[in-house]
């Protein structure tokens, strides 16, 4: 096992890296008093300010309580939610198999009786959970997983409600853009099972056309899931012959809730009678991607957004919001109000913000609209500079690189996060130095860091 890995979380022994993201990573370990091969999935709170951390840390005990009161082959058990310094950890079911959305991104196109398979199993599992009381709120392709066996399981329940419990705020909204039902962005009465139903829809209409039903940037997708019928999928993709199906997407792509259909049976129901053949219990062999994937970490692009900085002007930051938007979705609004904080400069902001974008050719498109940010805003960009040397983009790509054999995964997101707060190219390397517990190493990575690339 590599040292970079922790030897143990809890009681359990962590044996391997399953992935990670932005600010948390997921091991496969063992429960050493049964033997039982498990998932954890962890967040480390330190990267994140106190509301996020409030939020995440929720979520977790959310997903906890959803799932940890489901027993249902076809929903990702979890065991067990704990907290270790700095890490706060769900201990799940280890699923081997991959996330539907790694069969779209493969463009795997879906023979007609796996699409029924995929549904029907989904379907089944959903309307168990609704059953119980909970409602998931945020079904979509990376939460469903599809093991080497063909069988399907659920997974996330962060965002669930349990009951009559409610982890959202008033006028915070949560899940993924593309599959939200419209009661979610319109705030108008109590969501329930039906939002699920709604968000299924989407993924049959994917499953069916390789397309999704409502496309675009975040806001273009917003109004068109609160006020655009989108096109039959038999007409978006007309040589499946998938005709017979258009019904019952589109009843189920109701903007109305009691438009819909009122459970996951009834939806089931309707496409099995569409199909005129019973559903398979498993996806066919020839179809599953055999390789292992794990469930995937908390996303942090639904949490919610404070007040702008009060320093600035909020007609201003929302024009910057809206440039981000169009590369890094809803998350923007998050990393603009964050970025604001830390300075009161156009020019600087900017580049602050430009660190969190990974592709070049997004990064580069987002520094050009500053140029034209005066003359749409009409607004005054001159302010007092902070006097600080902004890091490269380069240069934190440079640092994670050589930081990672020395501390692991976190690299990247420790890279990223003291850009932000380091006085000059020298500070940050000496911060960043001080991850590393073994005086030996973070000498050598010093002397690494300092030696000019190509030498």
């Amino acid at each position: 096992m590599s040292s970079n890995l922790p030897t143990n979380l809890g009681k359990y022994q962590v044996t391997g890296l399953l992935g990670k993201g932005a600010m948390g990573v997921v091991y496969k370990a063992q429960d050493p008093h049964i033997k039982r091969t498990v998932a954890i999935k962890t967040v480390r709170r330190e990267l994140l300010d106190a509301d996020q951390e409030a939020q995440l840390v929720m979520r977790f005990k959310n997903e906890a309580q959803a799932a940890g009161g489901l027993s249902h082959p076809g929903i990702v058990a979890v065991y067990e939610y704990g907290e270790e310094e700095e890490l706060a950890f769900i201990v799940m079911e280890y699923i081997a198999g991959s996330a539907l959305d790694a069969y779209f991104k493969q463009g795997v196109r879906f023979p007609l009786v796996d699409v029924v398979s995929i549904m029907a199993q989904l379907l089944d599992a959903l309307g168990y959970a609704h059953g119980q009381g909970v409602v998931h709120r945020d079904i979509k392709p990376a939460n469903i997983m599809i093991m080497t066996n063909g069988k399907l399981k659920i997974a996330d329940f962060g965002i669930a409600r349990v009951g009559d419990s409610e982890l959202t705020q008033v006028g915070m909204v949560m899940g993924t853009p593309s599959y939200i039902a419209p009661e979610q962005y319109m705030g108008k009465g109590r969501v329930d099972q039906r939002a699920d139903l709604f968000s299924v829809a989407v993924v049959f209409y994917q499953l069916l056309t390789g397309e999704k039903p409502f496309t675009g940037a975040s806001d273009a997708v917003i109004y068109k899931v609160c006020h655009e019928q989108p096109a039959l999928p038999s007409a978006v993709a007309p040589d499946r012959h998938i005709g017979h199906f258009d019904a019952a997407i589109m009843k189920a792509l109701a903007k109305q809730p009691e438009e819909r259909f009122q459970t996951a049976k009834e939806f089931y129901d309707a496409i099995l009678q569409a199909h005129r053949a019973p559903a398979m219990v498993a996806l066919s062999e020839e179809t599953i991607i055999h390789r292992p994937a794990p469930v995937a970490p908390p996303s942090t692009d639904n949490s919610s957004t404070s007040m702008p900085p009060s320093h600035w002007d909020a007609n201003l930051l929302k024009e910057v919001e809206g440039r981000l938007a169009r590369i890094m979705g809803p998350f923007a609004k998050i990393m603009v109000r964050k970025a604001a904080k830390l300075t009161n400069n156009i020019d600087e902001l900017y580049q602050r913000l430009a660190q969190e974008i990974e592709q070049a050719t997004d990064r580069t498109e987002f520094l050009n609209t500053r140029t034209t940010l005066t003359q749409i805003t009409g607004t005054s960009l001159s302010g007092s500079h902070i006097a600080r040397e902004v890091i490269s983009q380069d240069a934190i790509d440079r640092a994670a690189r050589l930081l990672a054999p020395y501390i692991g995964p976190i690299a990247k997101i420790l890279a990223k996060k003291q850009a932000s707060k380091s006085d000059g190219l020298q500070d940050y390397h000496r911060q960043l130095a001080e991850n590393i517990t073994n005086p030996q190493e973070r000498e050598r990575f010093m002397k690494e860091i300092a030696t000019p690339t190509g030498k």
